[in-house]
């Protein structure tokens, strides 16, 4: 704003997506661009988006943007690419997955007015097929670039994820501060419980992979199984496996959890024994969210969000509650439908009606490393990566999360491990 007190006297008007609409999809962008075409349609040339901690030279921006005629269709980003076709894009593009380019959000994105407009209307007859929103900035390009005659991602070299203070953003309109979120001291060790869901099929293989990683900094940790080992030690909660979904095994912990009081415990994570976690990271990142509030976060996903569906937070990457939370869940109604329905959700569904907000965090990656695009990466400071297939987990771990004394990640390059 004070960059843009000193451009013009007429300010620019700035939008919170989640104040834009009473929409629990608004996040996912493309149920409110009718609101944005109706709204702004007739007097801006531009919708500009970005992330929350994404820094904008205004005046570059501007001139950038002039780069563009504003009267034709334009997609404008940061292009990341696939250099394999991966899961959490439904395999797309298998036969050249680097053809399809999609933005970074964290450098800022842009639709023309003209675009908004088009995919207004086409919104209004022929919404998005899919139920689930997994990876949205790979969506809302596949979806523009299907429904409007292959309109392709154009790259601008002045959206960047350069930090602020480096000689590479000399020539940038956006940054983005490559460190983890930090608000305050770390959370202590001792207030966080991690609880590790596993079975006995798993004791030998995930479990020691758990205990040559990440376990050493946990100060309050319980491994769940359908079997009680006292060699590791798990804890038998009588739910009996099953292949999927793992509901009546995640709020069997949620319960375990209220009743164990520990003294000083105000979170607690939830995460699958093939999930690879650093917990000194998470330490840091809690200090920038309050323990007494209802939080809930990790990885969004959504689900039917185009017809009053709900956001969840997917449980591979790591599921985040403050005991406020697990308070709210636990004294509801609100439980599984079976033991083997989808935990993560379930208990989307519960956030949803109890009103509690799931907070997203890019950081927490449902997938592993070779699943995301190498640029996406680059600028992030992870916290945790999913499953253990065609990978060495120890030198994933290693590679990504063990780094401890410096917040900024290091450039890192792929090794078979990764792949």
């Amino acid at each position: 704003m004070k960059q843009a007190a000193e451009i013009t006297k007429k300010l620019p008007k700035v939008l919170l997506l989640h104040e834009v609409a009473e929409n629990e999809g608004a996040w996912t962008i493309l149920p409110v661009i009718p609101y944005f075409a109706d709204t702004y349609g007739s007097n801006s040339s531009w919708i500009f988006f970005c992330e929350e901690d994404t820094s904008v030279n205004l005046r570059k921006l501007l001139e950038t943007l002039e780069r563009f005629d504003k009267s034709k269709e334009y997609f404008l980003g940061k292009a990341l690419y696939d250099e394999e076709s991966t899961i959490i894009h439904h395999y797309a593009f298998a036969e050249d997955p680097t053809f399809f380019k999609y933005p970074d959000f964290a450098a800022g994105w842009a639709l023309s007015m003209p675009l908004v407009r088009r995919l207004a209307e086409i919104l209004t007859k022929d919404p998005p097929s899919s139920d689930f929103t997994i990876d949205l900035k790979h969506e809302i390009a596949l979806y523009i670039w299907q429904k409007v005659d292959a309109l392709e991602l154009t790259p601008v070299p002045e959206f960047c994820t350069e930090d602020p203070n480096s000689l590479q953003a000399a020539g940038c309109a956006t940054t983005f501060s490559n460190t983890l979120p930090v608000c305050g001291k770390p959370v202590k060790q001792e207030e966080i419980f991690v609880a590790v869901k596993t079975c006995k099929k798993f004791h030998n293989d995930r479990v020691p992979v758990v205990k040559q990683t990440w376990e050493k900094n946990a100060v309050h940790l319980e491994y769940y199984s359908d079997h009680a080992d006292p060699s590791i030690p798990t804890i038998d909660l009588g739910i009996p496996n099953v292949e999927r979904g793992h509901c009546g095994k995640t709020f069997a912990i949620l319960e375990r959890f209220l009743k164990s009081n520990l003294k000083n415990v105000r979170w607690l994570v939830v995460v699958d024994d093939d999930t690879l976690i650093s917990l000194p990271r998470l330490q840091k990142l809690l200090s920038c969210y309050e323990c007494n509030e209802p939080v809930f976060l990790g990885e969004r996903y959504g689900y039917g969000l185009g017809a009053r569906g709900y956001s969840y937070i997917t449980g591979g990457g790591g599921m985040v509650f403050s005991k406020a939370a697990v308070k709210e869940f636990i004294g509801s109604k609100c439980r599984c439908y079976s033991n083997d329905a989808p935990d993560d959700m379930v208990l989307g569904m519960c956030a949803s009606g109890l009103g509690i907000s799931v907070t997203h965090s890019p950081l927490f990656h449902q997938a592993r490393p070779a699943d995301y695009s190498k640029d996406f990466l680059s600028h992030q400071v992870p916290v945790s990566f999913h499953k253990h297939w065609n990978i060495d987990p120890i030198k994933v771990y290693k590679s990504w999360l063990a780094q401890e004394k410096s917040e900024k990640p290091q450039k890192r390059k792929y090794v078979k491990e990764d792949l």
